[in-house]
Parts: structure tokens; sequence; C-alpha cells
């Protein structure tokens, strides 16, 4: 059918059913006014990259720290540096602290080790003086108690070795000046023999216990010539 047919054929329905053209005419109408309404959808604009010289684009630019954020900063890295060497001082306190306390521990060690025995080696004293007055008293020998000096004098001599094993040891006094740390001054006499405040005898063998005093030699002191 061609178009006049078409257009013939539309006016005759018209004619006939005049309702039915307003109908199509008002549909067409509608559709119009519906595209004029509806825009179009529209591309998204290319985002403004930053490029170079080239064309080339490139990396964005990192944000500039604010002064007040740096200060902050500042302020937590001093008080870190401070605390820092706060705790330093600290440790090196500490540490020689630690140290000190070894060595006094070692001393007092070693001194305990050393003077443990002091009340005990200190009893024995009066034994080997016993067998000194023994041996000094015996007067001239006989035939019956030799064997008993000699045991006496052999017995002084063990008892010495253990004295000494245990680092005690006796105080050369006669002959030398009077050290009242050493000596204890028992009378005083004229000497011929030896000059004034020099020990002229000795009554009592006095010790000592490595470098400890134990027992102070009791002596006669020389006051010089009558």
């Amino acid at each position: 059918m061609t178009d006049k047919e078409k257009e013939q054929s539309r006016k005759e329905e018209a004619e006939v059913n005049p309702d039915a053209g307003m109908t199509e005419e008002k549909a067409d109408q509608e559709k119009k006014d519906l595209k004029t309404e509806t825009p179009e959808a529209v591309p998204d604009a290319p985002k403004n990259e930053a490029k170079d010289d080239d064309g080339i684009p490139q990396d964005p630019q990192p944000e500039v720290e604010q002064p007040d954020a740096v200060n902050a900063v500042e302020e937590r890295l001093k008080a870190a540096q401070e605390e820092t060497k706060s705790l330093q001082d600290r440790l090196l306190r500490v540490s020689a602290e630690f140290e000190n306390y070894k060595k006094r521990s070692a001393r007092e060690t070693d001194s305990f080790r050393k003077y443990a025995n002091e009340s005990l080696l200190k009893a024995l004293l009066p034994v080997m003086d016993n067998l000194e007055l023994a041996i000094q008293s015996s007067g001239e020998e006989k035939s019956g108690s030799s064997c008993i000096l000699e045991g006496v004098e052999l017995t002084r001599k063990e008892l010495l070795k253990v004295l000494e094993k245990f680092g005690v040891k006796s105080i050369d006094s006669v002959g030398k000046p009077f050290d009242p740390n050493f000596h204890e001054a028992a009378m005083q006499e004229p000497s011929d023999q030896y000059p004034e405040n020099t020990v002229a005898r000795e009554f009592q063998k006095g010790y000592l216990l490595h470098d400890r005093l134990l027992r102070p030699s009791m002596v006669v002191v020389s006051s010089g010539k009558a």
C-alpha cells in the first residue's frame, strides 16, 4: 500500500470514527514530548591530570604538612630523646651499683673464708703456750724424761703446722720497737741490751691470722740503761 493510499484510508477512518484519529495524533504528540523531555546522557568530563612538558601524566604532589603538625612531631621527638637519655643514665647507674655490689660481695666472701675459723684457732693458742712452757721448764734432760720431752716437742711442731695451714703465724717481738697494735706491755724494766721503748722480753707469744691480730704479745718493755 502506498503512502497516498494509507493517508486516504486514515481520512476515511476519521470520517467514520473521529475519536480514533484524535487518539493517534495525541499518541504521536506525547511520544515527541517524551523525547524532548528526556535528556541525553552526557559523558563524564575527563579529569584534569597534571602533565609535564611532554604531556606525560605526573604523580600527584604530596600535601605539605602544616606548621603546627611539624612542631608537634618535633616536640614528641625531643621528648622521646630526653626519655632515652634518662633511661641510659639510669642503666649506667644501676650497672655501676651492681658492679660495686659484686665487688663488695666478693670481699665479704673472701673475708668470711679467711676468718671463719678465728674462734677455733684462738682457742688452740693456750694449748701451744702450755706445750712451750713444758719444754722450757724441762730442765736438765734425764734418761727417763728425754722421750717425753721429745714427744712434747713433736706435738708442738704438729700443732704449729696446723695453725700455719689456716693462716696463723707468730709475732716476733723481742728486740723490736714496742708497737701497741701488736704488743701488750706487762711491765717496764731497765736493760743494758735493748734501747728504750724496745721489747726486752716476752711473757706470752702473739699471733696473727692472715693480716688480722689474733692475740697480742704480752711483753716487757725496756726503759733504757739503768
